[in-house]
């Protein structure tokens, strides 16, 4: 009998059910989950947001804030045996937070994430906002916030054995390998 694809990206627009999908997939995991946010509280509208889903999440998951090094906490969840499912939502503050933080610290984050995406043990679900469908920013920042969500995206997806596109709380899967 085939295996449970162990790493999932889960893309969709905002309010798409995309982080929903994700933690549902979370759930089935025979196996201890760990909630990785990204997020950051920089005002009380997006304090209330992390709050409202922090309110929803299972008591017995656990919690890792990083909005930076997101190598870093695979490489020591990765070591853990068995390696727990770590669900990281999202990818698009991720993007966000290391712009700000700098081109040299986007690249160097961004390499070292995707080398230990590949290389993780456990399940892995990943979420991600889509920008692709939407029409090209009129300033550079967002233009270069899009090219490197929409190069990331692309660099997870292959190292991902299944994608999962989700609009209108509906999952559509664009890719499914088993491992």
């Amino acid at each position: 009998m085939p295996k449970q694809p162990l790493h999932t990206l889960v893309l969709g627009g905002i309010r798409s059910g995309k982080t929903g999908f994700a933690e549902a997939q979370a759930l089935a995991q025979q196996q201890p989950v760990i909630y990785v946010a990204t997020a950051t509280a920089g005002d009380d509208e997006m304090a209330n947001r992390i709050s409202r889903h922090q309110s929803i999440r299972p008591a017995t998951w656990g919690l890792v804030e990083e909005p930076l090094n997101l190598a870093q906490v695979l490489s020591e969840h990765g070591q853990q045996s068995p390696a727990p499912c770590l669900l990281i939502d999202c990818m698009s503050l991720w993007v966000s937070n290391l712009l700000h933080a700098g081109t040299e610290q986007l690249k160097a984050q961004k390499q070292a994430f995707l080398e230990q995406v590949a290389d993780y043990p456990g399940a892995l679900i990943i979420v991600s906002n889509e920008t692709g469908l939407g029409t090209i920013g009129m300033d550079p920042l967002t233009r270069q916030f899009c090219d490197e969500l929409g190069w990331l995206n692309q660099a997870l997806a292959q190292r991902c054995h299944k994608v999962v596109m989700v609009l209108a709380g509906l999952p559509l899967t664009l890719k499914d390998s088993i491992v």
